[in-house]
């Protein structure tokens, strides 16, 4: 079973947030699966190594498709940092023009763990699946040092920031989260080692004795 199925990537728009491996997720994505691909954002992200457009309108992105399979839409953030914005074009509009829409629709500063401040993630209105991405290389690190938003984190996980990263503690978080409406049809637990396999299970029974019933699937291969 490839990634995509594991899990339940349909056709549509698709949101990943969380931490620790989306644009490793997306990029995985956007080469197994058998359609057209829009890889583009909601927030800020680097251009994908596949062809790029810029304040694209309709008919640039289906020529686009022409010659390749998958593209790249935003818009400049004219910061210097060569990243890009959300597109001109609607998600809506984007998803009938190709098969997949893939949006990177959350930020974590390159920590593998992340807390969620009130006006995150920018989940795109008409999300067909929404993937949240949890770095298991995280476990067992300073909150602090781990987690990007820490404050945001202790507060749900009633710990301080000095405290240890444990998979038990990162669940509780994210329960809480759910439990406050953050949406996530499925959990994917990346940066997953061979030494790190039980913690990615006790991750999972700390999760379930929360009571959050999300689907959880791991990925060894995302960094």
């Amino acid at each position: 079973m490839g990634l995509a199925e594991e899990l339940g990537i349909g056709r549509g728009i698709t949101a990943v947030i969380g931490s620790g491996g989306k644009t490793s997720l997306l990029d995985a994505l956007a080469r197994e699966l058998d359609g057209t691909v829009v890889l583009t954002t909601t927030t800020h992200v680097l251009p994908f190594g596949c062809p790029v457009l810029t304040d694209a309108d309709e008919r640039a992105v289906e020529q686009a498709f022409w010659y390749s399979r998958v593209v790249c839409v935003g818009t400049p953030t004219g910061d210097g940092s060569g990243k890009l914005a959300a597109p001109r074009l609607k998600m809506r509009t984007l998803s009938v023009l190709a098969d997949y829409v893939l949006v990177e629709a959350d930020g974590a500063a390159r920590h593998p763990l992340k807390a969620h401040a009130d006006f995150e993630p920018v989940i795109p209105a008409g999300a067909d699946r929404v993937v949240q991405v949890v770095g298991a290389s995280g476990f067992g690190q300073p909150v602090a040092q781990a987690v990007h938003r820490p404050e945001v984190f202790c507060k749900l996980a009633g710990c301080n920031a000095t405290d240890i990263a444990a998979p038990a503690l990162v669940a509780r978080a994210i329960a809480h989260e759910h439990a406050g409406g953050l949406r996530a049809d499925v959990l994917l637990v990346s940066q997953m080692t061979p030494q790190g396999e039980k913690d990615v299970q006790s991750f999972e029974q700390a999760l379930r004795e929360e009571g959050d019933q999300t689907p959880l699937v791991t990925w060894p291969a995302l960094g």
